[in-house]
């Protein structure tokens, strides 16, 4: 926090961070009629969002209709109450529930973006009382990247999807996540060479597109790192580092912090999560910047301990970044004929249950033992499963990655790596029962409908069920991964971040995941997390425009 009389640059609205929140701010803003600075960290626009599935999740959004959903706001406020399990404030769900399909509306009036609604995508727990088995999640289509023109290859790529531009109600028709050669590889490789991308790519592509043609350029390699305020403790400012060298950049309406959680910060994970996470699967630059500026200023904070949770993978050597890939894994788990144990050999979850539910378990302590009960952990296939999908990179008729430990028997697969072969054996045994009556007595595998969304329709009865029982058997660790933190200051419903005394910070905003969930401890449905950096994106640009601001 810092005082300053000389500035390098004096616009009406800095926006540090360029994701979906952070775009759709710099647009609204702009549109609005201010000068707008647009700050990325790093040297591609799109952050978290970009490598994300770029879908977004609305109740009641004006797409549903034409998918055959119906939904209402009172059906949305009883699931979404459940599923933020009273972590988050009334007042903010109300208004995620009341702007978002608004702001749906908005970005397809000042956009190129056509959503399309997922009629079969369920939400993800589509059994609780006012849950619903599709609608509510929407895609935004391909998008042609030679548009951007000299920015196309500033634009972030998905680093394993990212060759493949497909979008999810293609993946859905051509069952791709249980029939991974069923799509067709020709006409995606051409679109692919002719620079057409998918989800989070192709959202932030439009968004970028529409921000240069009103000219606003996004700044690169440009690091938000300390606020400045003047006597009364109001923003007026912000010190960017580029180049080495300090900017001082004036902000006449306000700073909208949009830069991303903290996953990538090592001190603040330990001091915040439990167990300390180290398998992240965002891009390696949301290191908290926005958390410790929001901090300076007596920001109030909530949600610290909580993260978008997936579960993890990693391929040695695999980097991204400069850093080690974590690849989230979506759908491996959800399939027949694989299951997830810990080293006792125990299955400890359902797998095929949402990423961010699924690993919860994970991190669960046994205070008799005093250790991580379901760590480290192992994803199990079987010869099965290698014949019909994809095992990571792993495919049938040629030779098994090293990263893959394999064995002849259950036994043998156990010792190497380093899981009781009695426990591994018993559990198997009592799995393959579970699919012979299509039942899992244990975790309820396949019985919600979100389950079988991911699940392999040619299995019966249960689309998630499938014995382990044909040699070879292989093994990969699984890790309790995020896809970014939900901690940070908490916001009015106009995204103003809120001090500990005083009310909130004149000129200080936050989005996405530099600001306190509004969810709480849970995750409605595919989407949320962009839903909710966008729509605080676009409620804090315009309140930092209203003429009493």
């Amino acid at each position: 926090m810092s005082s300053v009389e000389a500035w390098d640059r004096e616009v009406d609205v800095v926006v540090v961070g360029s994701g979906g929140g952070g775009l759709l701010a710099a647009l609204t803003a702009k549109k609005l009629g201010a000068e707008v600075a647009l700050l990325e960290k790093s040297s591609t626009v799109g952050g978290t969002t970009a490598v994300s599935g770029g879908v977004i999740w609305f109740p009641n959004n004006h797409r549903m209709a034409e998918a055959g959903c119906s939904d209402s706001r009172e059906d949305a406020l009883r699931y979404v109450t459940r599923i933020a399990d009273g972590k988050a404030e009334d007042a903010m769900i109300a208004r995620y529930l009341d702007e978002g399909p608004e702001m749906v509306r908005y970005v397809e009036e000042n956009t190129s973006i056509r959503f399309e609604s997922i009629g079969t995508y369920p939400d993800y727990h589509p059994e609780l009382p006012g849950g619903r088995t599709g609608g509510r999640s929407l895609d935004n289509g391909l998008f042609d990247t030679n548009l951007l023109g000299e920015f196309k290859e500033t634009l972030r790529k998905n680093p394993t999807t990212g060759r493949v531009p497909i979008t999810i109600p293609e993946a859905m028709r051509w069952g791709v996540f249980w029939n991974p050669f069923g799509f067709p590889y020709k006409e995606i490789a051409a679109r692919a060479k002719a620079g057409i991308v998918h989800g989070g790519a192709s959202l932030c592509g439009k968004l970028l597109l529409a921000l240069i043609e009103l000219g606003v350029r996004p700044e690169l390699e440009s690091s938000g790192v300390e606020l400045v305020t003047d006597a009364s403790g109001a923003v007026t400012g912000l010190v960017v580092e580029r180049g080495g060298a300090r900017l001082r950049y004036r902000a006449r309406k306000g700073v909208i912090l949009a830069s991303g959680g903290f996953e990538w910060n090592d001190a603040l994970c330990r001091d915040f999560l439990a167990p300390h996470l180290r398998h992240p699967v965002s891009p390696p630059h949301n290191t908290g910047d926005a958390l410790r500026m929001a901090m300076s200023v007596g920001a109030e904070l909530s949600a610290m301990n909580e993260a978008w949770w997936s579960p993890a993978i990693d391929i040695p050597g695999e980097l991204y970044d400069g850093t080690q890939l974590h690849r989230c894994e979506f759908s491996v788990r959800c399939l027949p004929h694989s299951m997830i144990v810990n080293r006792r050999g125990k299955r400890f979850t359902n797998e095929a249950g949402n990423y961010n539910d699924v690993t919860k378990p994970f991190f669960d302590h046994d205070p008799t033992a005093y250790e991580r009960a379901n760590l480290p952990a192992h994803l199990i296939v079987d010869q099965q499963f290698l014949d019909k999908y994809v095992f990571i990179s792993a495919v049938a008729g040629r030779p098994v990655p090293d990263y893959i430990t394999q064995a002849e028997s259950l036994a043998a697969l156990a010792e190497k790596i380093g899981v009781d072969p009695a426990g591994l054996e018993a559990t198997t045994t009592r799995f393959n029962a579970f699919v012979a009556s299509g039942v899992d007595d244990d975790f309820g595998r396949g019985w919600s409908a979100f389950d079988r969304f991911y699940g392999d329709p040619r299995s019966t009865p249960n689309p998630n069920l499938g014995t382990i029982e044909k040699a070879p058997f292989y093994a990969i660790p699984i890790h309790g991964g995020a896809m970014g933190t939900k901690g940070g200051p908490k916001t009015t419903i106009d995204g103003q971040v809120r001090r500990v005394v005083g009310g909130p910070v004149p000129g200080l905003y936050a989005v996405g995941n530099a600001m306190a969930s509004c969810m709480g401890h849970g995750y409605p449905g595919a989407g949320v997390t962009i839903g909710a950096s966008m729509l605080f994106g676009w409620l804090a640009a315009r309140h930092a425009l209203q003429p009493s601001s």
